[in-house]
């Protein structure tokens, strides 16, 4: 199923992502640091949410207290949780 989500104290305006169970596809950040959004969503297609969050929760950016990774995270257990 196919997500939207607006990440709160980072860069990017809208992260998009499809889970499938608890499998992520498809991840893709609109704004933010290009490359590195690209690499991050290249590396971790096809994890599960558990394998994910217990890579890049609570990675922070700077001086912020969250990350794009970080908020990739909090979508994805949200989502998670609403398809349940």
């Amino acid at each position: 199923m196919k997500h939207e989500y607006v990440p709160q104290g980072v860069c990017p305006m809208l992260i998009e992502f499809e889970l499938d169970g608890d499998v992520v596809h498809n991840i893709s950040f609109m704004g933010g640091c290009n490359g590195n959004l690209k690499a991050i969503s290249t590396l971790v297609d096809g994890w599960t949410v558990g394998e994910i969050t217990e890579k890049l929760a609570g990675n922070t950016c700077g001086f912020k207290k969250t990350s794009c990774a970080d908020q990739l995270c909090i979508a994805l257990n949200q989502a998670l949780e609403e398809e349940k």
